[in-house]
């Protein structure tokens, strides 16, 4: 688990889910929507709120933590598919993003 001063600023790669988990329930219990602005993080509390910063095209968004991952090895972060669109990773798959608190 990251400390509260890592989190304050963390970078690294970000790729999104979607339909293929849509309807099925996060690990906090909601059910993933992948319209919604949610993310999954290994270790941020359920509900917290960041912005994650697209380090390529500087565009940022709002997620909410609602699940545990990635569980691909060397990323910080998935995305719902409404934020990878937000951000113009979509078609891409992967991007670099940096994540504050």
């Amino acid at each position: 688990m990251l400390s509260s001063e890592a989190m304050a600023r963390q970078c690294g790669a970000a790729s999104w889910y979607g339909e293929k988990f849509a309807g099925k329930r996060t690990a906090s219990g909601v059910r993933f929507n992948p319209n919604d602005m949610v993310a999954a993080h290994r270790s941020l509390p359920f509900g917290s709120r960041v912005r994650v910063t697209d380090r390529r095209t500087g565009r940022s968004v709002s997620v909410k933590i609602v699940d545990r991952g990635p569980y691909a090895r060397g990323r910080v972060i998935d995305m719902s598919k409404a934020a990878a669109r937000k951000l113009g990773f979509l078609r891409r798959g992967v991007t670099r993003v940096c994540i504050t608190r």
